[in-house]
Parts: structure tokens; C-alpha cells; sequence
């Protein structure tokens, strides 16, 4: 298995981060195309095909510096604050050594013996078992890691899992990973508002097959009957095609997400090894991550970022990460590790502890109170029920108490 430090891998990344950044630019421009043409059909009632696809060329020509500017803008933003942004959605804040001095110690002395720059270190509050790496500069680096991870993984485990997201800073994997992240956000942020937009336009069948907002139908529907109709449903046609172009720009930055290859997380796997020389700690911590990662309302972006991405996209094709099944059985191919094998799942896992509780509370409980011809129906021995009125004090229904219980 290819270790720590691979040139060719940290290579590909970059020019990859290059290209993706290229491709922003360009899905960028087919949005503004799809949303000239919603435009030019709004604006003019019924015309050709030809005329609203001419239209709507001039139209982002005109528009293309704008479109530009707002790209580089959204750029700059992410370079700067999306670490931040990253920490409102997961909720990870800064740590110290005297907060945390047992993960501080286990990554600073990773970091002293291997020469890396230290990244920051952050503590995420959530019952999940994950971690994950951000940042696009040696400045920005930091490392992110659960509470339930801390409280569920030995010293170890917890290393080799710190050294896996440091062979993702130092082979480059981070930067594009957030690269991935910028153009998911503004393709995605883009076409919902384009769909939006879309949705409340209204179909103005009765006048001439024109295509208006709801609040201005009634306004328009006079000046509008008044157009020839030239092109007869070039409306509806440029409409579909809009609405493909704002499709195919949303899935192709999803399909970004394959850019991503599945060999990183072998990478890092590996270079957790090198780093820590104890590939059963890297196998275990694995076992115990896998179905147990999934951080409450993180989005699939962040997800991606993570040491294991339980989420499978459609027929695993868009899948991030690879099996945990695939990843151990690499360890134990090449990095001679030992497999425990899979965990109960935590549904299990909770049944057996309560389980293990209900044992627990019945070997505590007192011992039953026994039977027998000396206590009557298991009540304690020596129980004296209430006398009737006016009777003598030990008597019930005229039967008198003994020393071995009722005559």
C-alpha cells in the first residue's frame, strides 16, 4: 500500500483543485444562462425558440463580469470563513491543553515527532464517533474531533485517528475536499434560487400563452393579449431547457464529489500506520467508528470531510468513502494488522445494555420472601394484621395470635 507522503498523489490533488475551481466558473455561467432565458420569457410573452436562446446569449455576455466578480467573491469568503462557516454547522470550537490535555498531548507529540506543523485542535460535542480535517493553508489547518469519540476510543485509537486526518493535511486532501465544498455551495445556493424563482411564475393560458409572476398575472394579462403569437410554445421550450440546464449544473456539482477519490482514505489509513506503527489500532478504531459516525445536522459536505461517511449515495455511486470492510482488509493484507471483526450495531448494543442492566438490578434486589405452612400467602413472618374493634389486641376474627403464626 502506498505510504505517507506520496509526491504523485499530492500533485494530482493540486492540479485537481485547479480544474475544479475552472469548473466552478463554468457551471457558474450555465446558471446564468438558464436564468436569462426564465428571464427573456417573463419579460417577453410568447416568441420563437431562436429568439429567446439569442436573447439570453446577449444576456450573459452582458452578465458574465457580474457573474465573475460574485464567483471570486464567494472564493475569497470561503478562503477566509469557511472554517467558520464549518463550526456553526457542527458546533466545534478551539481547545487548549489545559482543557483537553490528553488529545493536545497524543497530537503534539505526533506532530514533534514527525516534524508537522501542529494544526489547531477543536472539540465537536456530539455522541457521534467521527473526526475530521479543514483548512486550505498551514495557518488554517485544524482537526476536529467528537466527544463520543474521546469517551469510546482508547489513547491508541484516538492516534492512529488524529495521524489519518494529518496524512489528509499533508497529502493535500484537505484543500480539495473544501474546494469540493465551495462549488457544491454556490451551484447548489444558485440553482435553488433559480428553482424558486421558477416555481412562482404562473402559466397565463388565456392570454396568449404568456409567463408572468402571481402577483403582477392580472396586470399583464391585458397588455400581453395584445402579442401575435410568433413561435407558437417556444415558451414552454425554453422553459425545459432552463430547467435541464438547471439540473445538469446541480448534478454536475455533485458529480464533483467523484473527483474525490475513494484511494484517499487508503492513503491516510496508511499513513496512520506510519505515523503510529500500530495498524490494530487503526483497525479497531475503525470497527468502532463504522455506523456510529453520523454527526446530527451536519450537511453531506461536511460528511465527506470525515474519518467515515456513513451516508451512501444511489447504488453507492456517489459514495465518498470506501467500506470500512474494504479499508480493514487492506490494513490486514498490507499492514499485517488484525481484524476483530464487525461490531454490533449500536441498536445491539443498547438492547444488551439494557440487557445487562435488568441482570444487574435483579441480583440486587432483595431475595424473595418464601412460602410456607408458618407465613401466610408469603407474607413476612411476625406480621400482625389490625385487630378488629373492640377486640383484644393480637386477635383477628377470633383467631388468636401465636408465637408460630395463626393457630
Amino acid at each position: 500500500m502506498a505510504a505517507y507522503g506520496l509526491y504523485t498523489h499530492i500533485a494530482s490533488n493540486k492540479v485537481r483543485s485547479m480544474l475544479l475551481l475552472a469548473g466552478l466558473f463554468l457551471l457558474l455561467y450555465v446558471l446564468v444562462y438558464a436564468g436569462a432565458l426564465l428571464a427573456e420569457v417573463v419579460i417577453n410573452g410568447d416568441r420563437s425558440v431562436s429568439y429567446y436562446l439569442t436573447h439570453a446569449l446577449s444576456d450573459l455576455k452582458s452578465a458574465a463580469p457580474i457573474a465573475t466578480v460574485v464567483a471570486i467573491a464567494w472564493i475569497i469568503i470561503a478562503y477566509f470563513f469557511h472554517q467558520n462557516m464549518i463550526d456553526a454547522v457542527t458546533g466545534g470550537h478551539d481547545v487548549t491543553r489545559k482543557e483537553e490535555p490528553r488529545l493536545y498531548n497524543l497530537l503534539e507529540n505526533m506532530c514533534i515527532s514527525r516534524g508537522i506543523t501542529m494544526p489547531k485542535l477543536k472539540i465537536m460535542d456530539s455522541p457521534a464517533l467521527n473526526a475530521f480535517a479543514t483548512g486550505l493553508n498551514p495557518r488554517q489547518y485544524s482537526i476536529t474531533v467528537t466527544t463520543g469519540l474521546l469517551k469510546a476510543l482508547d489513547d491508541q485509537e484516538i492516534e492512529a485517528v488524529l495521524g489519518h486526518e494529518l496524512t489528509h493535511i499533508k497529502n493535500g486532501d484537505v484543500q480539495l475536499m473544501v474546494v469540493a465544498v465551495i462549488i457544491a455551495g454556490v451551484v447548489g445556493f444558485f440553482g435553488e434560487l433559480f428553482f424558486r424563482l421558477f416555481t412562482n411564475l404562473s402559466w397565463n393560458s388565456g392570454s396568449g400563452g404568456s409567463w408572468s409572476s402571481g402577483s403582477s398575472s392580472r396586470s399583464s394579462s391585458s397588455s400581453s393579449s395584445d402579442s401575435k403569437s410568433s413561435g407558437g410554445g417556444g415558451a414552454i421550450i425554453v422553459i425545459i431547457i432552463a430547467v435541464v440546464l438547471i439540473v445538469v449544473a446541480w448534478l454536475m456539482s455533485q458529480v464533483v464529489k467523484l473527483a474525490l477519490s475513494r484511494s484517499r482514505e487508503y492513503l491516510a489509513d496508511a499513513g496512520a500506520v506510519e505515523l503510529t506503527k500500530n495498524p490494530d489500532a487503526m483497525i479497531t478504531a475503525l470497527r468502532k467508528i463504522e455506523n456510529r459516525g453520523e454527526l446530527p445536522g451536519a450537511t453531506s459536505a461536511v460528511m465527506e470531510l470525515c474519518v467515515d461517511n456513513p451516508r451512501e449515495g444511489f447504488a453507492d455511486l456517489f459514495a465518498t468513502h470506501p467500506s470500512v470492510d474494504s479499508r480493514v482488509d487492506a490494513l490486514v493484507k498490507f499492514a499485517g494488522g488484525h481484524d476483530p471483526g464487525p461490531l454490533p450495531p449500536p441498536s445491539d448494543e443498547g438492547e444488551e445494555q439494557e440487557a445487562q442492566d435488568a441482570q444487574a438490578d435483579e441480583q440486587d434486589a432483595p431475595p424473595p420472601v418464601p412460602k410456607g405452612p408458618w407465613n401466610d400467602s408469603g407474607k413476612p413472618a411476625g406480621t400482625v394484621p389490625p385487630p378488629l374493634p373492640g377486640g383484644p389486641i393480637g386477635t383477628v376474627l377470633g383467631n388468636p395470635i401465636g408465637p408460630w403464626g395463626r393457630h
